[in-house]
């Protein structure tokens, strides 16, 4: 046979026994099988043998090899997988799927989208160039980042307002990423707190993105709380110190935090609540408000239930408005400077990470500041339009950085492939958007967890077929530029 399929191949099912699907050679896992979560001491994910999830020993096929066996299996039964593979159906099955506001904000970039095109179109202009005869059948995808060994140069990165997507939001995301042991970024913007986030991860992985309010009492809090959360590090997020030109949304007028959407981490911070109780007590009189219209009863609706307590007594307290109103005021601040990293280099032993870096010059300063690492990012191309694409701006940062500190990348990673190109450009790992949310809207947890599975699954394969076995041999001179 020349499909790559031979009679002893893994692939092949053989007969049902007992309800479960076998394969030879030897057991595998079952078909939906739960993984348990890693742990800080995990042993490192050398791909070879039997194993519960990506931080474990797996069957010597690999993460890839296990991945496709579990679909071509299931497809025995006429089962296929929960949300479509490809990135382009995947996105397609989420708009149907999703109202007209909750897509657009997931979706739209800044401007007429120029960023966001340009960080695809980055990927398009390296190509791989394979070796053979290179014994690939037991592969290392680990990376280890802040003294902890990660199943694969993977991180799931911050995604603001997922209640627009799912009901259960980022509780699901934090699920399915302690599942996989992917480390999951906690959103500043969440819709769910990080303590709630956490507990679901056990002693998974995760860290914190920060944006920097203008109340530097309200950052310190943060910080702290996500000290108790147990997370990694943290990711200062710099390219949204004012929210960039959205015509998506725009057109639609449709901003989630304006609705007490995505302000889950402020609602449950006491510093936050101060601040809003404050601000209503010295609230005088109201002008006349116009004749309330549907959209601003269901608005008032929306604010009333992001508030802590009872449903009841929000829809009369002033509280769950001021919420709204004192979060639009202070959620970030146009001024901070280089000069204020001191301040919060003063106020954790975390490590930091300045997300949002794109010239070589401001990841040096970053390091000589006393960061730990950067993110080479343009936010998704949401925040300026006709900005250098992430990928593009990569290879200076890397070089400018050297051996200091870790470089990561995130805009525009949308498959196993991609985050190969990343890493081979000089990226510790890259961290993922936009295809997990859609995962979330489709089939939420389930839906996360296979995106997050095809996405390693596919690296893996990619990292075996081009001849490698580890990631630390990944490097530029495996690329070839094309474009």
């Amino acid at each position: 046979m020349s499909c790559g399929v031979s009679p002893d191949s893994p692939l092949l099912p053989l007969p049902v026994n007992h309800g479960t699907v076998r394969s030879h050679p030897g057991p595998v896992p079952a078909v939906g099988r739960s993984h348990p979560p890693i742990g800080a001491t995990a042993p490192p994910c050398v791909i070879g043998r039997e194993a519960g999830h990506y931080g474990d020993r797996v069957d010597e096929a690999g993460a890839g090899r296990r991945r496709q066996n579990e679909v071509y299996r299931a497809g025995v039964y006429g089962r296929s997988p929960r949300v479509p593979v490809g990135i382009r159906r995947l996105q397609e099955r989420a708009k149907r799927a999703l109202d007209a506001r909750a897509y657009a904000y997931v979706a739209g970039g800044a401007g007429d989208e120029v960023t966001q095109r340009a960080n695809r179109a980055a990927f398009d202009r390296w190509a791989v160039v394979p070796r053979v005869l290179r014994d690939a059948s037991v592969r290392d995808t680990s990376v280890e980042l802040f003294g902890r060994r990660l199943p694969a140069p993977l991180l799931l990165g911050p995604v603001g307002a997922l209640e627009l997507v799912h009901p259960e939001a980022d509780l699901a995301v934090a699920r399915a990423a302690a599942a996989t042991g992917v480390p999951m970024v906690f959103s500043n913007q969440g819709s769910r707190s990080m303590e709630e986030c956490a507990a679901a991860m056990d002693g998974s992985p995760r860290w914190f993105q920060l944006y920097w309010s203008t109340s530097d009492e309200l950052v310190e809090s943060l910080v702290h709380r996500a000290e108790k959360a147990g997370c990694d590090a943290l990711v200062v997020t710099l390219d949204t110190t004012m929210l960039g030109w959205r015509p998506r949304d725009l057109d639609l007028g449709h901003l989630p935090f304006a609705l007490g959407k995505g302000i889950a981490q402020y609602t449950s911070d006491p510093v936050f609540r101060r601040l809003v109780e404050e601000r209503a007590a010295a609230a005088g009189p109201r002008d006349a408000q116009p004749r309330p219209t549907p959209a601003a009863v269901r608005a008032l609706v929306t604010m009333a239930r992001a508030w802590p307590g009872s449903f009841r007594e929000n829809l009369r307290s002033p509280l769950p408005r001021a919420a709204v109103e004192t979060f639009l005021a202070i959620y970030s601040r146009p001024s901070i400077s280089w000069d204020d990293l001191a301040w919060l280099r003063s106020r954790t032993k975390l490590p930091i990470l300045l997300k949002g870096v794109l010239h070589p010059d401001d990841a040096r300063r970053a390091l000589d500041e006393g960061m730990d690492g950067v993110v080479v990012s343009t936010h998704g191309g949401r925040q300026v339009d006709r900005s250098i694409a992430a990928l593009d701006a990569l290879p200076d940062v890397v070089a400018a950085i050297g051996d200091r500190a870790p470089v990561l990348l995130d805009s525009g990673i949308r498959s196993g492939a991609d985050v190969f190109t990343a890493v081979a450009l000089g990226a510790r790992a890259v961290l993922l958007g936009r295809p997990f949310a859609w995962g979330l809207a489709l089939a939420g947890e389930a839906g996360v967890r296979q995106v997050i599975e095809d996405v390693v699954g596919e690296f893996d394969l990619t990292l075996g077929l081009t001849g490698h076995t580890a990631v630390d041999q990944l490097g530029p001179e495996i690329l070839r530029r094309v474009g």
